[in-house]
C-alpha cells in the first residue's frame, strides 16, 4: 500500500471532527503556490474599479483548463486593462479556500467539494460560486489483470485523492449503490479505499500497491499509460453525462466592492471557454503550455490527448449536480446536511452571457435571493 500523507489525513480527520464537515481536497494535479504575471498591459488601458491588481487562483490541472487557457492567451489581462492579473497556483482545495478567506486571492477556480466546505464552514459568509468552468474528467481506472468487470472491484484496493474530496465522495457513493459496505473514515470494508495523493498514485499503481483508482484527469490517463484500463467514466452516472468538476468562486467582500473587476474576469472566462470549444486542438496545446509553465513539465501526448478529450468546458455551473454531490457526502456520513441556499450568485455571469448572445444559466434554487 502506498504511503498516505499523514499531514493531509490528520487535517482531513480534524476538520471532520470539528464541523462535522468534509475536509475537501482539490481534484487534481498541482504545483506549489506561486504568483507571477508576464502578460503585457495594452497601451492606454485603464484600471478596472481603480484596482492595482486582481488575484486569481487555480490548479495547474486540465480540469482547470479555462484558467490555463485564459492566462496563456492573456484574456484575463486584456479584460482587466491596466489592473494587473496576478496569479497563484494551488495543490489542494483547503489551501485555496484559506487563501481566499485571507484575501491572498480574490477569485479562484476550484472543485465543488471545497466550495461547499468553504461556504458551509463560514456560515455562508466567505464565498459565492459565480460561474461554471468544467464538467467530467473523472474515471475509475483499474489493473485489467486483477479487475475485468465492475463486480470485481469488491475486495480490491482502490485509490481516491483524499479523504472526503470530490472523487472520494463519488466513489463511496458508487460503492454504496453496489450494496457494499465501507467505513468512510478508515476506508476499510468490502472495498479498501486508499487515500493517495494524485502525484504518487501512478507509481502506486505501477508497483501493484493499488488495484485501481477513482481519479480526475490527467491522473486517470497517466494510469492508462501505465497499462490501466478505464472501467467506468463517472460522466455515465450523471443525467446528460454532465456534472460539475470545476467552479469559479469569489470572496463575497470582493464581489460587493468590485463588481466590475468580477465582470472582467467572467468575460475572460466566457471568452476562454468559447475559444476552447471552437478550437479544441489549439486549446489543448495552450493549456499544456501553461501547465508546463506552472508545474515545470508538459504532459506527453499519450496522456494529454485522452485527458483533454474527457473534460468538457462550460459556463454553466451545473448547480443541480453540486447539490447532488453534497447529498452523496451526507449519505456517506462525511458531511452534516448543509444549507447551500445562496451559495450561487450568477447575476454577473448572466449579464455577460446575455451580452454575448448566450442563454442564462440556473442556480437550481441555490442562488442569492
Amino acid at each position: 500500500m502506498p504511503a498516505i500523507n499523514p499531514r493531509v489525513l490528520r487535517r482531513s480527520i480534524a476538520a471532520l471532527a470539528a464541523l462535522p464537515l468534509l475536509t475537501l481536497a482539490a481534484c487534481g494535479y498541482g504545483s506549489e503556490s506561486r504568483t507571477d504575471d508576464t502578460a503585457k498591459v495594452a497601451a492606454g488601458a485603464k484600471k478596472t474599479d481603480g484596482l492595482d491588481s486582481v488575484k486569481i487562483g487555480y490548479f495547474p490541472n486540465l480540469t482547470h483548463g479555462t484558467a490555463l487557457v485564459g492566462r496563456e492567451r492573456g484574456l484575463f489581462q486584456k479584460e482587466l486593462g491596466a489592473t494587473k492579473a496576478d496569479y497563484a497556483t494551488f495543490n489542494a482545495g483547503p489551501s485555496e479556500i484559506e487563501a481566499l478567506n485571507s484575501g491572498s486571492i480574490d477569485i479562484g477556480w476550484i472543485g465543488p467539494s471545497p466550495a461547499i466546505n468553504g461556504y458551509t464552514k463560514s456560515d455562508g459568509k466567505s464565498l459565492k460560486i459565480i460561474g461554471g468552468s468544467a464538467s467530467g474528467g473523472v474515471k475509475l481506472v483499474v489493473d485489467p489483470k486483477k479487475i475485468t468487470s465492475l463486480k470485481d472491484v469488491k475486495g480490491k484496493k482502490i485509490a481516491t485523492p483524499q479523504l472526503g474530496n470530490t472523487q472520494d465522495v463519488a466513489f463511496l457513493n458508487w460503492v454504496a449503490e453496489q450494496g457494499w459496505k465501507v467505513d468512510p473514515q478508515s476506508g476499510k470494508g468490502d472495498v479498501t479505499v486508499v487515500r493517495s495523493d494524485n502525484k504518487v498514485t501512478p507509481d502506486a499503481f505501477k508497483t501493484g500497491s493499488i488495484d485501481g483508482a477513482w481519479v480526475p484527469e490527467p491522473t486517470a490517463s497517466k494510469l492508462v499509460a501505465e497499462g490501466g484500463k478505464v472501467l467506468l467514466d463517472e460522466s455515465s452516472l450523471w443525467p446528460g453525462n454532465k456534472f460539475v468538476i470545476t467552479n469559479i468562486i469569489v470572496r463575497q467582500a470582493f464581489l460587493k466592492e468590485h463588481p466590475k473587476a468580477v465582470e472582467a474576469v467572467l468575460r475572460a472566462s466566457v471568452e476562454a471557454n468559447k475559444w476552447i470549444n471552437a478550437n479544441p486542438e489549439q486549446a489543448k496545446q495552450a493549456a499544456n503550455k501553461q501547465l508546463a509553465d506552472d508545474s515545470g513539465k508538459a504532459l506527453p501526448a499519450a496522456v494529454l490527448d485522452p485527458a483533454w478529450k474527457s473534460v468538457s468546458f462550460t459556463d454553466d455551473p451545473l448547480a443541480a449536480s453540486l447539490d447532488t454531490e453534497a447529498a452523496h457526502a451526507v449519505k456517506a456520513g462525511l458531511l452534516a446536511k448543509p444549507d447551500l441556499k445562496g451559495i450561487y450568485d450568477l447575476t454577473i455571469l448572466n449579464k455577460v452571457l446575455k451580452a454575448e448572445g448566450g442563454r442564462p444559466v440556473d442556480a437550481a434554487g441555490l442562488g442569492t435571493s
